[in-house]
């Protein structure tokens, strides 16, 4: 039996909208509700490589602040304000912030905007928290230092862990990571032990490259999130050689100042990552 001609463009048009898969950019949320099981063998290294290194925190003895460490390089003053270049060099925290609050707002779909919200929070209270300790560094303003820094460390381990492996799980890892890392603060306020501390330190800054290894995915703006990793580890290189960067630079800017610029410039990438995003989801749909 012959078909009629008028017929064919529209099952034509069928078969093409049933063999073309709704684009991930147009709709974020569609990579996280059709995505393959994950492998267990994958999965099992990646809980060996996230709970190793805090296990090997805890497991060493006690140890407190060393009060040497309050004794930063540059001690100059300008205007007033006393160690004025460790105190101003946190600005950025502030600007990275709010780009990446800006970012996280302009994008609803995203499926794990409240740790990135939470994130960028953090980052953007570094700022006050960092600039008031510099004024006058000893313990008790340490503690305003390093809040806000746990509160971004366990919202960034959140946010990468949701969007490695499962955002469900990334959605419920946050509360409780957020709360060990803020406690560990003032265990250690309360004991000068740093266990706990640098424990939570250890889950993210391990936590993070293992995800990003084991479960590589393209085409989302990762490399900014590889490139922010990358200025971390400047930025630590720079704090365990404060003096030495001060000397070098003839007594220019100090190893500790230079640590906050890198620090923050990690964080920016990461706000550049979600732009990134944002930006190609935009284009996609036009």
């Amino acid at each position: 039996m012959k078909h009629s001609s008028s017929t064919q463009p529209d099952a034509r048009l069928q078969n093409t909208a049933i063999a073309t898969p709704l684009s991930p950019l147009r709709n974020p949320l569609f990579q996280h509700r059709n995505r393959p099981p994950l492998p267990a063998r994958r999965l099992l290294i990646a809980a060996l490589l996230i709970a190793l290194p805090p296990l090997l925190v805890l497991l060493h003895s006690p140890f407190g602040q060393n009060l040497d460490y309050h004794n930063f390089a540059d001690q100059r003053g300008w205007l007033g304000l006393p160690h004025a270049l460790d105190v101003l060099s946190n600005l950025p925290f502030l600007l990275a912030g709010l780009f990446g609050i800006r970012e996280v707002l302009r994008r609803a779909a995203e499926p794990m905007r409240a740790a990135w919200l939470v994130f960028f929070a953090g980052v953007a209270l570094v700022a006050f928290g960092s600039g008031w300790y510099h004024r006058a560094p000893d313990n008790a303003s340490l503690v305003w230092d390093r809040l806000p820094m746990t509160v971004a460390f366990t919202a960034l381990f959140a946010a990468v862990l949701g969007e490695t492996t499962s955002a469900r799980l990334g959605r419920q890892a946050l509360l409780p990571a957020l709360l060990l890392g803020v406690l560990s603060v003032f265990w250690w306020q309360r004991h000068d032990d740093l266990r706990p501390y640098f424990a939570v330190q250890a889950l993210a800054l391990a936590g993070v490259p293992a995800l990003l290894a084991l479960f590589p995915k393209h085409g989302d703006g990762r490399n900014w999130l590889v490139a922010g990793l990358g200025c971390y580890g400047l930025a630590f290189a720079a704090e365990h050689s404060d003096a030495a960067f001060f000397a070098f630079t003839g007594g220019l800017v100090s190893g500790h100042s230079l640590k906050h610029l890198f620090a923050a410039l990690a964080c920016g990438a990461v706000a550049a990552m979600l732009r990134t995003r944002r930006v190609a989801a935009v284009t996609e749909i036009a």
